[in-house]
């Protein structure tokens, strides 16, 4: 597997290892030693899988507590990933990365906990998996704004996204919970190991 980081540095493309012929491939999503040896040193406690169309954005999401460090990939279709770097105590503080991913180039992303989370679509439809570093607690979920100014997302959309209740409800950055001031993922993923 290839590790690369991106312009956030504790955000990662993963690029695994295909091995193809006539029949068809075959390629490691995760392996923990692996991982491990390159930074991202995490139990994973719950896989989610969902489908979505063209054109549906889902996110900007997070949990305030119980933060869920997420390693995503598409198994049919494409979107546009992005992670929004939301630690308060962090230099890179309201910035964004984003970054296609596809059942053809295979590629996975590795989102932090501390970090805002969402997809479009860019396909008819899109299978989208995902495993989370901790589980889905609904009362500590927030929401950001897909569009907020301040942040300025450059969504490949070609027509208004369809959202959720939740997703338009969703608050600007300048007025969300955010993480405190030194906050840590990597001192979250030893707690999570005690």
């Amino acid at each position: 597997m290839r590790f690369i980081k991106t312009e956030i540095p504790d955000v990662v493309i993963i690029e695994p290892r295909v091995f193809g012929d006539e029949r068809g491939f075959f390629m490691e999503t995760w392996q923990r030693k692996t991982f491990a040896e390159n930074g991202i040193d995490f139990d994973f406690v719950q896989d989610n899988h969902s489908l979505s169309g063209r054109g549906i954005l889902r996110g900007l999401h997070y949990q305030i507590r119980q933060p869920q460090g997420k390693l995503v990939r598409v198994a049919e279709g494409e979107v546009f990933d992005v992670a929004v770097d939301i630690r308060s105590g962090s230099k890179w503080f309201g910035k964004w990365v984003g970054v296609r991913l596809s059942a053809e180039n295979k590629r996975m992303l590795w989102v932090p906990p501390g970090f805002a989370h969402g997809f479009c679509v860019l396909s008819d439809r899109a299978a989208f998996m995902y495993k989370c570093t901790d589980f889905y607690a609904p009362e500590h979920e927030r929401s950001i704004v897909w569009n907020d100014p301040d942040l300025n997302i450059l969504w490949p959309l070609d027509c208004e996204p369809v959202l959720s209740g939740k997703d338009l409800q969703g608050a600007r950055l300048v007025e969300a919970e955010v993480f405190p001031d030194g906050f840590s993922f990597r001192r979250t993923a030893m707690e999570m190991r005690q």
